[in-house]
C-alpha cells in the first residue's frame, strides 16, 4: 500500500501536539505533492486560538524521518539562536517544530505514519510564480541570507535525505545505465538527446570534483531553491523566512543559486513544446544574482563566486537528464499527463544548456558586477 492510500487519522495526530489545549480542527493546506499537509486549530483555555502546520511525512520520498527531522531541527534551532543574539522575531524569521507531548521529533502513529508540526507564520503570503522583478530579487535575498546564517554550520552533520540528490556523476551514471539497457525501446525516438548529454559527460564532474579535492566547502544547501519556499512578510513584502526544509544537506553554495536560476530565469513553462519560447533571461539572472550577492558576498570564497554561473548550467544539465533517465526508465519517477511529457521536459532543460553555454561570458561578468 503506497504513501497516499493509507488511512489517515489526522485528528489524533494532531492531538498528540496540543500540550494540554484543545484541537479543534485541521483542514488540508497548501500545494505540495510531497508531504500530506494540514492547518490545525487549536484553542487555549483562554478562549484564543492558533494554528500549526500539521504534515504526515512522505516515507516513500523520505525513508529516514530520524534523520529528516534531525537536520531540521538542528538547524532551525542554529538559525533561531542566530536570530535570537540580533533581536530579530524567532518564530516568523525561521520555521520553529513543535515537539510532540511524548517528546521526540515527530509522532509515529499506530498506522505507522509520521507527523510533525511547525509553528505557522502569521501574517506572510508566498508565491508559486514571479510576478515582478521584486520577487526574485527577494528570492536571491533570501536564499542568500539563508545560506550566510548557515555559514559555519557544521555541514557534514547533515544526513542525505536523498542519497547522492545533485551527485552528477551518479546522475549520469544512471542515466548511461538507462541508455545501455533501454528496458522500453525508447533510446532510438531520443538519439538526439542522448547525444546531446553524452558530449556534455565531462561537465557532470564539475563540480562534485571541486567538493572532493577541497577547491569548494561544503555548505548546508537547501536544495529546492524556487519562490513557493519563501514566506513573504504581508505588510513589507520582504522574505522573512524560508520553509521546505526537507532536502536540507550537505552540497555547494552553487547548487541553491543554480537552481533558482534555471527555475526563475527561464523565459518559458518547465514543459514547453514551442522551445523558440524558451531562453535563459539574463535580465532576471542579473535581478537574482544582484539580490543573492547583496549578502552572500560576505561569506563565498573566490572559488565558490566563479562555481555560480556553472552551478546554474549544471543543475539545468542534471534536471535535464533526470527528465531523459525517466523517460528511458518508463516514467516512473516524475508524474507525467501524457506520452513524452518528460522528453518535453529534457527539450526545455537543454534548451537553456545551450542559451547558457552561450551566455556563460555575460553571466560571469553579472556575478563579478556584484561581488
Amino acid at each position: 500500500m503506497g504513501f497516499w492510500d493509507c488511512e489517515v487519522n489526522v485528528e489524533g495526530a494532531a492531538k498528540q501536539f496540543a500540550h494540554g489545549d484543545t484541537f479543534v480542527a485541521a483542514t488540508p493546506y497548501g500545494e505540495g505533492h510531497i508531504n500530506d499537509t494540514y492547518e490545525a486549530y487549536y484553542q487555549r483555555a483562554d478562549g484564543s486560538k492558533y494554528r500549526y502546520i500539521l504534515q504526515r511525512i512522505n516515507t516513500e520520498a523520505f525513508q529516514d524521518p530520524d534523520g529528516l527531522m534531525a537536520n531540521i531541527v538542528g538547524v532551525t534551532e542554529f538559525l533561531r539562536e542566530i536570530i535570537r543574539k540580533r533581536g530579530g522575531d524567532t518564530e516568523r524569521e525561521t520555521m520553529t517544530v513543535v515537539h510532540p507531548e511524548a517528546g521526540g521529533n515527530y509522532y509515529r502513529d499506530e498506522n505507522d505514519a509520521c507527523w510533525r508540526a511547525y509553528i505557522f507564520v502569521e501574517e506572510t503570503i508566498s508565491y508559486q510564480q514571479i510576478q515582478k522583478d521584486s520577487d526574485f530579487y527577494n528570492c536571491g535575498v533570501s536564499f542568500g541570507n539563508f545560506q550566510r546564517l548557515l555559514a559555519e554550520y557544521p555541514s557534514e552533520t547533515l544526513t542525505e535525505p536523498i542519497k547522492n540528490f545533485h551527485n552528477t556523476e551518479d546522475r549520469f551514471r544512471l542515466f548511461k545505465e538507462a541508455v545501455a539497457a533501454d528496458k522500453f525501446g525508447r533510446a532510438a525516438s531520443v538519439k538526439d538527446e542522448i547525444d546531446f548529454a553524452m558530449a556534455r559527460e565531462k561537465d557532470a564532474s564539475l563540480i562534485v570534483s571541486q567538493l572532493r579535492d577541497g577547491t569548494l566547502p561544503l555548505r548546508v544547501t537547501h536544495n529546492d531553491t524556487k519562490l513557493n519556499n519563501i514566506l513573504i512578510d504581508a505588510a513589507s513584502g520582504s522574505g522573512i523566512c524560508v520553509i521546505d526544509l526537507d532536502t536540507i544537506m550537505p552540497g555547494a553554495a552553487c547548487y541553491d543559486f543554480g537552481d533558482s536560476i534555471r527555475f526563475g530565469a527561464s523565459t518559458a513553462a518547465e514543459d514547453e513544446k514551442d522551445l523558440s519560447k524558451v531562453s535563459m533571461s539574463l535580465h532576471l539572472f542579473e535581478v537574482f544574482t544582484e539580490g543573492y550577492m547583496s549578502v552572500a558576498k560576505e561569506f563565498l570564497t573566490e572559488a565558490e563566486i566563479a562555481s555560480l554561473s556553472i552551478g546554474a548550467r549544471l543543475m539545468t544539465f542534471e534536471c535535464g537528464i533526470r527528465f531523459l533517465t525517466d523517460y528511458l526508465n518508463g516514467d516512473t519517477y516524475f508524474k507525467t499527463h501524457y506520452e513524452g511529457h518528460n522528453v518535453d521536459r529534457c527539450h526545455t532543460q537543454f534548451k537553456l544548456v545551450e542559451d547558457m553555454e552561450k551566455k556563460q561570458a555575460e553571466m560571469d561578468a553579472i556575478v563579478r558586477k556584484y561581488a
